[in-house]
């Protein structure tokens, strides 16, 4: 038996728990990331909205937590609604994938493809979002 044959067969039990490990971060991951916002809105987000000449810094701050726990709570909470939950993570992915755009685009733009870019968290979670909101449940 081949070493890759032999991992296949290790492997295929835990086939349908793969996602879940994405999920699970994904979702775990923003859902604290917004409560960490909170109480809305938070000063640090508003004032870094302010400096950037963007509208309504408070209402805005305070969508963004709450985006962020709802994206992830999607994200997770869509893997147990069947066909419903498959429209449900992928709009929970897609806002994460927003989500993070802006804040790389508004916090972060000096990152741009660059190094610093690929060793943040922030990559991840994008590209986890991207991945979500294309597959879904599939």
């Amino acid at each position: 038996m081949s070493i890759s044959a032999y991992l296949d067969n290790v492997a295929k039990p835990f086939m349908n728990l793969s996602p879940w490990l994405l999920r699970l971060s994904l979702g775990t991951s923003f859902i604290l990331h917004g409560l960490g916002k909170f109480p809305m809105p938070a000063d640090g987000m508003v004032k870094l909205f302010e400096s950037k000449g963007i509208l309504f810094p408070e209402l805005t701050a305070s969508l963004v937590a709450l985006g962020e726990v709802g994206a992830g709570a999607a994200v997770i909470i869509g893997g147990f609604l069947g066909a419903t939950g498959h429209l449900v993570t992928r709009l929970g992915g897609g806002a994460v994938a927003v989500i993070m755009i802006g804040a790389l685009l508004i916090a972060h733009p000096d990152w741009l493809i660059t190094q610093k870019l690929f060793m943040s968290e922030q990559i991840f979670l994008l590209a986890l979002g991207t991945y979500f909101a294309i597959r879904g449940n599939n």
